[in-house]
């Protein structure tokens, strides 16, 4: 199967809708031919030697080999079963690895199938000796809607899942939460307590958004270190292989109320890549208070992400509100050594969605920390265009200004934290919302197509001042023509309403900026937004 944007945003609807419809109900304790209950945990190949540096060099030779494109699984093992279909196939949780050996995780595996046809390889590490997963139908329960089990050969895995008491870090129910899940190209995804499954993201991107079409890297083979009784993380070991490039990763994941996962890649080109996208992240955003054109639903908003917050190797904070754009949106924001970003859901209030099934105020939000310096280059945010919520369409990431050359080595490092806020937090107000219409009867003259927006900043040194205190608005516009500039106190809040005009003037877009001054100290985090007819 040829990997394309199409094929992965279908993998990821399943994730949402997943989150949707809720989970699966149990079923029936289902039995072998003999009547006696399936067979435990999956049986483990002969022990082979691992270590990290092992990884590498593997992924080191693997980018001096021509590439090679993995197998698929056949349409008639499993590559034809519907969404349905493959939702109904589970993985047994009596039969989780470490579920009955008191350690602080236990590991539940993916079938290949549907869209997942290229199936990959898991082994479990102990004491420097790694052991192959053997695939066997009897480790899943099957529904209604699927004829059998599947077939002993021809299919494999797909992914894996990792549960932990997360939201009862006591252990006092028993019940482990799922809070991370590694399927499907290089994507992956993960859970802080109270949070479910929103974005998501990936070990490396290529040529996303660009016209000859994207590349999708892919995780072959999977490692899972076994943790320690006292153990706070799992360790999880990845070979990755596209037609650009090979690496190996390792990553440290420690779930809790934030979950947090350290990267370590090391990438290998085949080949000279310009356009390569480290932490990358994948969203959804498809319609909110200040892009509600062509909607007609009873929700006020519906997003997994609301902005794209920048900390900038200057110091400087931004924040970029998403939208869904009539045509592809692309931005770079141009920094040098980043200090952090992230695609953010700031809007934590229910009645913000009104949806008592996707629970979109409960999605997280996802920090990337870089570790080290990482130079020149620039945050790219893409904003793709959609008609539905099933589709991710905003991907954010780090391309660096110089291309990574064949042959070469690259080491890059960062952290992944999925919060509800940022785990750093500027001295500054911050913008909580962006609205924008059409003229408002608010006695500005604005000629037809102009567009008048009002921003809301909250919280920092706001808090302090008294209502009466003057503020200088730093307001400008790329192209067109600002009308009718005003800062009001909000009395519902106690922060201050910032409202304009833009007047198109002819323009096709306009790249707009907003922050909030006092004797000239930036008092707020800067807002920037890209408007286009």
């Amino acid at each position: 199967m040829v990997v394309t944007r199409r094929t992965m945003l279908v993998a990821s609807a399943l994730s949402v809708l997943a989150q949707r419809l809720g989970p699966v109900p149990a079923f029936a304790d289902q039995k072998d031919e003999a009547g006696g209950p399936l067979g435990g945990s999956p049986q483990l190949g002969d022990p082979q030697p691992f270590s990290a540096a092992d990884l590498r060099a593997r992924a080191r030779a693997l980018a001096a080999q021509d590439y090679v494109a993995p197998q698929t699984i056949a349409d008639e093992a499993a590559g034809t079963l519907t969404y349905d279909q493959y939702r109904d196939i589970r993985y047994r949780p009596e039969a989780a690895i470490w579920r009955n050996d008191a350690l602080p995780a236990e590991v539940q595996l993916f079938a290949a199938g549907h869209v997942y046809t290229e199936p990959v390889r898991l082994h479990l590490v102990e004491d420097g000796k790694a052991r192959e997963i053997a695939f066997s139908p009897d480790l899943f329960t099957y529904g209604p809607l699927v004829e059998g089990p599947l077939p002993a050969d021809g299919v494999g895995f797909s992914g894996f899942r990792l549960h932990g008491p997360l939201n009862d870090p006591d252990a006092k129910t028993g019940y482990r939460d799922e809070y991370a899940v590694f399927q499907g190209a290089s994507y992956f995804r993960a859970v802080g307590a109270g949070h479910g499954y929103g974005l998501s993201a990936r070990g490396l991107s290529i040529m996303t958004a660009e016209p000859e079409g994207e590349e999708f890297p892919a995780f072959r083979e999977f490692w899972i270190e076994t943790p320690r009784a006292d153990a706070r993380s799992v360790v999880v070991h990845a070979l990755l292989d596209s037609p650009s490039a090979a690496g190996a990763y390792r990553f440290t994941i420690r779930p809790g109320a934030d979950t947090v996962i350290d990267v370590e890649a090391a990438l290998y080109p085949r080949r000279d890549i310009d356009t390569l996208g480290l932490a990358t992240l994948t969203s959804m955003f498809f319609f909110g208070p200040q892009d509600r054109a062509g909607v007609d639903d009873f929700r006020p908003a519906v997003h997994d992400s609301d902005g794209l917050s920048i900390w900038n190797g200057r110091g400087e904070w931004l924040w970029r509100p998403l939208g869904n754009p009539a045509r592809l949106e692309i931005s770079a924001f141009l920094d040098a050594n980043p200090r952090g970003f992230g695609l953010m859901q700031r809007t934590r209030d229910f009645d913000a969605f009104q949806d008592l099934e996707a629970r979109y105020e409960r999605r997280p939000s996802l920090w990337v920390e870089p570790i080290g310096d990482w130079g020149e280059g620039s945050v790219m945010l893409v904003e793709i265009p959609t008609d539905s919520e099933v589709h991710d369409n905003v991907v954010a990431f780090w391309r660096p200004i110089e291309p990574l050359a064949a042959g070469s080595d690259h080491m890059v490092t960062y952290r992944l934290t999925w919060c509800g806020e940022a785990p750093v937090r500027p001295e500054l107000a911050r913008v909580t919302r962006t609205m924008a219409g059409g003229p408002a009867e608010n006695g500005v003259e604005l000629p037809e197509g102009s567009r008048w927006f009002v921003i809301d900043f909250e919280g920092g040194p706001l808090d302090a001042l008294a209502p009466e205190t003057g503020l200088n608005l730093d307001l400008s516009a790329s192209a067109g023509r600002l009308v009718g500039g005003s800062v009001h106190v909000n009395p519902e809040t106690g922060g201050r309403r910032v409202s304009f005009g833009l007047d198109p003037d002819g323009a096709a877009a306009a790249d707009l900026r907003c922050a909030l001054d006092r004797d000239g100290e930036r008092l707020t985090e800067v807002w920037v937004f890209r408007w286009s007819r």
